[in-house]
């Protein structure tokens, strides 16, 4: 058994993906909002007077890094290298996503926790190192960006772009350019959208798989369940990828997991019963996710 063939890029073509979960492929359209809700009750945050929407400075280690804010106290960070989303905080000030404590923040290491870029490999599905080598390249700001499909940006947003090294085309002789654009709307929901385009110059096109391997915070897997995903099909990577179909209602989780669900719907819920916190998954292009509970 195998999970979804990753995408065939044609010559000077794009392929935008953007999504919040981990997948196997690639794909052809996007748009991708991840939200985080609390209760109600929870009441407003405090708002400060004036924030800096977008802000550069110097992280862990002297690396450069990027401050998405929004006014009602959302916050994201990026790090150029990796292109990687290592925080994103809602208007609580609380923290959305998981870095490792053991997280080395020293190239070529990736970073562990966070949304990490997978490309031009998911996993070890291939010959590349695991996950491919987007993770840890220092990728840029890019100034003149394309139009994106997603209408009015909002204020808090930054892009991205990553072009081969010549160290790059010996293992994986392809070009391209992979766009990615990081934004915070002012709601505070986190939006990534990835446009990769086929460069070669001799017309040849290429092969390539893709994800966000994101790591949410969450409690402890007894509390939390995902909605979205019964009856499907799924590939499980403790069995040597074997494919079962889901049963039953929500699923929820009593042990370690690490299962690859196939042709998944746009928009995913999962929810913390300990934290009181859903997170929205919406996402188009990407048709799988990748559940893993250790």
């Amino acid at each position: 058994m195998s999970s979804t063939p990753p995408t065939t890029m044609p010559p000077a073509s794009t392929a935008p993906a953007a999504v919040a979960v981990p997948a196997t492929a690639a794909a052809t359209t996007t748009t991708t909002t991840t939200t985080a809700t609390t209760p109600s009750g929870a009441g407003p945050a405090l708002t400060a007077p004036e924030r800096v929407p977008v802000e550069r400075s110097k992280g862990i280690n002297g690396l450069d890094k990027i401050v998405l804010r929004e006014v009602r106290g959302s916050s994201a960070e990026v790090y150029l290298y990796g292109g990687h989303v290592t925080s994103w905080k809602n208007d609580h000030g609380e923290e959305l996503l998981f870095l490792s404590s053991k997280a080395i923040f020293k190239p070529p290491k990736a970073i562990r926790g966070g949304i990490p870029i997978c490309f031009p490999q998911f996993s070890n599905l291939g010959f590349l190192e695991q996950h491919g080598f987007a993770r840890n390249r220092f990728w840029t700001i890019d100034t003149d960006p394309p139009p994106f499909p997603t209408g009015t940006p909002p204020k808090a947003f930054v892009d991205l772009i990553l072009k081969p090294t010549d160290e790059d085309l010996k293992i994986w002789p392809q070009s391209f350019e992979f766009r990615l654009r990081i934004s915070l709307s002012p709601a505070g929901d986190l939006m990534l959208t990835s446009r990769i385009r086929n460069t070669n110059s001799d017309g040849k096109p290429f092969t390539f798989a893709f994800a966000y391997h994101t790591y949410f915070s969450v409690s402890d897997i007894s509390e939390v369940r995902v909605e979205g995903l019964e009856t499907l099909d799924y590939l499980d990577s403790l069995q040597n990828k074997e494919r079962f179909t889901e049963q039953g209602d929500a699923i929820t989780f009593e042990s370690e997991v690490d299962k690859i669900y196939l042709g998944t719907p746009t928009k995913i819920a999962i929810l913390d019963h300990e934290k009181k916190r859903t997170f929205v998954l919406r996402k188009d292009g990407l048709p799988d996710a990748e559940f893993v509970f250790l």
